[in-house]
């Protein structure tokens, strides 16, 4: 049975006419399992004249009253858990025990926004001047819009959705169309956790979806996760229309290898790492720097491991990597195997001879690794989004930090070594938003914050964590005086704080 995924609005699924509908696929079988009902502006407009209606009276909910609905939601989404990673697996095609770690990583983000009581407080200076006293208090933007990526449809949803309802706004969640079902899954679980109607608002759809909210004068803020050319458009549109906006775009991640490394480390970190969600993540390691000599023994550690992995479907015991979330971003990724070859790098391993335990029509290719990669191809220049890594020699430490900082993207990056010194330096030098030491995939813990640096980033606060409820509140400054029967009557002279 096919199934027709429909917006939320209200607190209930919205039972307008669809304009248009989108296909939703398993890219494990190449099948469509359902379809997906696209906004209109008018859908945009009732969504968000939902989050508006109620706006205030969420945000003048307490702080107590509002964390008590993040910790009923944190139960559900916990006593949900495997039901999530399911809808995941399903639709984008990661395997489970991917996905289970996708939704055990958004639980972090909810367990954060758990404390807003604590996070929330402001200042306070008493007598400040003769009987003034001045506090700061941080108060809710409004309405807010979240637009999130194909890859994570879970969690990235939970790096910004629990933050913005914490602090007292209303949201509108615009996910991928390619992988839709989990936003309407985390959406009844909100309901069910006691959160009003109209405060989460889930729409569906593409361009003119996103459009409608970048432009929409009741929307204050935009949070956006996408690839670099997208993040740069929705912050330009979202800014040029007043809003505030986070834009997180699209990575080119470097692992460096120093000779003193544990090889056998770094190899298992590289294949995890650049083959992990098939690449899919824009933490994934795409570039290998192996320092001399150590290349030749680390290219051959690499490829023993990439030979025994598992490809196949994702909900199938014992798959270790799965299909890719389309047809057309298959043939997108395979494309870079040719321009690779024709640019001069040597394939050592194609993904597309890779045996797979899956469907003839799914979304197949097999992890991919390019050895003697050079900064002016293709394969390096640009964000693959699939499973293909890419190794790069350099001749020194240096040169490898030079590589790094050289390129236009800062995401993530990381070191393998044995010498602190160098570990050390490394992070202190390196242009890079996300660092790790012999960590691949440095994503920050909840109560940290997620973000890059240059074109990995358009805005100036980062996701989740601290800068996640600075980004969905406001400060506001209150100066108070009091005064005693002793005030001494009308001053026309300009108030001095002495």
């Amino acid at each position: 049975m096919v199934a027709t995924i429909t917006h939320w609005i209200d607190g209930k699924p919205w039972s307008g006419v669809a304009a248009r509908r989108g296909e939703v696929w398993n890219p494990a079988t190449g099948e469509v399992t359902g379809h997906v009902d696209y906004a209109s502006q008018a859908e945009v407009d009732a969504a968000v004249a939902a989050a508006a209606r109620a706006l205030p009276k969420w945000r003048d909910t307490s702080l107590a009253a509002r964390s008590k609905v993040l910790f009923a939601f944190r139960e559900l989404l916990n006593e949900h858990k495997d039901e999530l990673a399911a809808i995941v697996t399903a639709e984008h095609g990661k395997v489970l025990d991917d996905a289970a770690g996708e939704v055990g990583r958004a639980l972090e983000n909810v367990e954060f926004a758990c404390g807003v009581p604590a996070l929330l407080k402001g200042g306070f200076s008493e007598n400040a001047s003769t009987r003034v006293d001045v506090y700061s208090m941080r108060q809710p933007l409004g309405v807010v819009g979240v637009i999130s990526p194909f890859n994570f449809p879970a969690m990235v949803p939970l790096w910004f959705v629990p933050n913005a309802i914490a602090c007292g706004n209303t949201v509108v969640l615009k996910p991928s169309e390619k992988d839709p079902s989990a936003a309407n899954f985390i959406a009844g679980l909100w309901t069910r956790a006691g959160l009003p109607d109209g405060v989460l608002n889930v729409l569906h759809g593409d361009k003119p979806a996103v459009d409608g909210l970048l432009t929409h004068p009741d929307v204050r803020g935009i949070s956006f996760v996408g690839s670099t050319p997208i993040a740069r458009y929705v912050y330009e549109t979202g800014t040029s229309h007043g809003k505030r906006v986070q834009a997180l775009g699209g990575a080119k991640n470097h692992m460096v290898v120093l000779p003193d490394a544990d090889l056998d480390l770094a190899a298992d970190a590289a294949v995890s790492a650049g083959f992990g969600s098939a690449g899919e993540r824009c933490m994934a390691v795409s570039v290998v720097v192996a320092v001399d000599p150590v290349g030749d023994e680390l290219i051959d550690r690499i490829v023993s491991r990439m030979a025994a992995l598992q490809v196949g479907d994702g909900s199938k015991p014992g798959s270790q990597m799965g299909p890719l979330v389309t047809a057309a971003h298959r043939d997108k990724v395979t494309s870079y195997l040719d321009a690779g070859v024709g640019e001069g790098a040597e394939l050592v391993v194609d993904g597309r001879a890779h045996a797979i335990d899956g469907g003839s029509a799914g979304f197949w290719l097999g992890p991919t690794l390019f050895d003697h990669v050079r900064r002016d191809m293709s394969l390096y220049r640009d964000e693959i989004f699939g499973p293909v890594l890419s190794v790069v020699r350099a001749d020194t430490y240096e040169s490898a930090v030079e590589l790094i900082n050289g390129n236009r993207y800062g995401n993530g990056t990381a070191i393998f070594t044995n010498d602190g010194g160098a570990a050390r330096r490394f992070q202190n030098e390196v242009e890079v938003g996300m660092v790790g030491v012999n960590v691949p995939i440095p994503v920050p813990v909840g109560y940290y914050s997620f973000g890059g640096w240059k074109d990995s980033l358009f805005g100036d606060t980062h996701a989740y964590g601290p800068d996640g409820l600075h980004f969905y509140t406001r400060s506001k400054v209150v100066t108070s005086r009091w005064l005693d029967p002793s005030h001494g009557g009308v001053n026309l002279g300009f108030p001095r704080n002495d």
